[in-house]
């Protein structure tokens, strides 16, 4: 375990036939922190302990790479690369659900036996960003957040325009949405990878449940959003008060507490 996250307490979770590490930190009900590629780097170590610093449990399970390995092109390309030949990450299908959210799913029941409070939180970011969606199938996730949502990648419009789940799966988001349980989302305007289609097929099918957040990247925006920006929480953050991804990660952070906190 690298040193940036000495801080975490490290476990290891079971679920049907697959075991991960988990790093956890702080009290209070739980949230899932699952990681973008290439992995818990040390910004997304951060990203957790501002969830932790909000009196919550921040629960980081191992998905991929090498935990607390700084971000590279490099280590990027590996990530990738074996992703892509993984059976628990669907990449290109439209109608299937990845059966990684199956065991995430598992890891959310649990967490709300041990933490307690109304439910758990949940935010994905890139490849993992509609994993919080699909784990929306279990009433214990009550605050779902969808960073730069990325899969099913967007070859073509239908790519584009899914979110990465299976039929049933989305039938029952559908349903919780119109029970009252609001979904997070954020991108910046000009990501590539987090298509815009993908928000409005979101806004279709959620209505005023789905809470769409897009921070301008376009060139020579206000805030100086480099063209290709694309982790709002991590790598593209601009923690300075006052600025548009500080404001974002402050909203996920009050989300998060609004409705676990009460």
């Amino acid at each position: 375990m690298a040193d940036v996250l000495s801080d975490f307490s490290r476990t290891a979770f079971t679920a049907g036939r697959t075991t991960r590490a988990v790093y956890r930190l702080g009290s209070g009900p739980a949230v899932i922190v699952m990681s973008e590629v290439p992995g818990i780097t040390p910004r997304v170590a951060d990203f957790a302990r501002a969830v932790a610093g909000r009196g919550l449990t921040a629960v980081m399970p191992h998905l991929f790479g090498e935990d607390g390995r700084k971000g590279s092109m490099g280590y990027l390309a590996g990530s990738v690369a074996r992703i892509c030949i993984s059976r628990e990450f669907t990449m290109l299908a439209l109608d299937r659900t990845s059966p990684a959210v199956t065991w995430l799913r598992a890891l959310a029941r649990h967490e709300h036996g041990a933490c307690g409070g109304p439910g758990v939180g949940a935010v994905g970011m890139c490849l993992t960003g509609g994993f919080a969606l699909g784990m929306m199938v279990d009433d214990v996730v009550v605050a779902p957040v969808l960073s730069q949502p990325s899969l099913p990648v967007g070859i073509n419009a239908a790519h584009r325009r899914a979110v990465g789940l299976s039929d049933a799966d989305l039938e029952r988001v559908v349903e919780r949405a119109r029970a009252g349980t609001c979904v997070l989302g954020l991108r910046f305007t000009g990501d590539k990878v987090s298509p815009p289609e993908r928000f409005e097929t979101l806004r279709q099918l959620l209505g005023d449940a789905f809470i769409g957040v897009e921070l301008d990247s376009s060139p020579g925006n206000a805030a100086g959003h480099r063209p290709g920006a694309h982790s709002v929480l991590t790598e593209d953050l601009d923690d300075r008060p006052g600025t548009p991804t500080r404001d974002a990660l402050d909203q996920v952070l009050d989300f998060f507490a609004d409705r676990l906190l009460g």
